[in-house]
């Protein structure tokens, strides 16, 4: 079980932080990649030429502002799932930065997440598919959540 979580810039750790801590919480492997698909396109390239030769159940989350190439290059040629959550400051950046995350070209699947924790939560939830453990502790987080309100 693996996830590759992809920031287009050192910038963006803060933002991601959240994500490391809620796949940490679970167990789950993180690897962190800092690329930009307009500056460095091959070292994105080679890192998801990388994780299509992984056999093992693996997610990819980018986390990127501005104009969205880092997770439409990793989802044209990645064969796992790619997950954005897009990086923004405020309303009017978010406004921006949303639509070049939602608007991707035919056959180029991203699935947009904006909150970071539920970021991680979504990779969780594809992972548990084939985990029985993971999906264990998934449902133990549920019932926690429930049992407060």
């Amino acid at each position: 079980m693996h996830v590759t979580l992809f920031l287009a810039s050192k910038a963006d750790q803060e933002f991601a932080k959240p994500i490391q801590e809620t796949l940490s919480e679970f167990g789950v492997e993180v690897e962190t990649v800092i690329a930009s698909a307009h500056k460095v396109p091959e070292k994105v390239l080679g890192v998801v030429e990388k994780l299509n030769a992984r056999t093992d159940p693996t997610v990819v989350i980018t986390c990127v502002g501005r104009s969205n190439g880092l997770s439409g290059v990793v989802a044209g040629s990645c064969v796992h799932p790619v997950i954005a959550c897009p990086v923004f400051k405020d309303k009017n950046d978010y406004l921006v930065n949303i639509h070049s995350t939602l608007q991707m070209p035919s056959d180029v699947p991203v699935l947009t997440v904006l909150d970071p924790v539920n970021a991680a939560l979504a990779a969780l939830r594809i992972l548990g598919e084939t985990d029985a453990s993971l999906r264990r502790k998934l449902a133990d987080r549920i019932t926690t959540i429930k049992a407060g309100y």
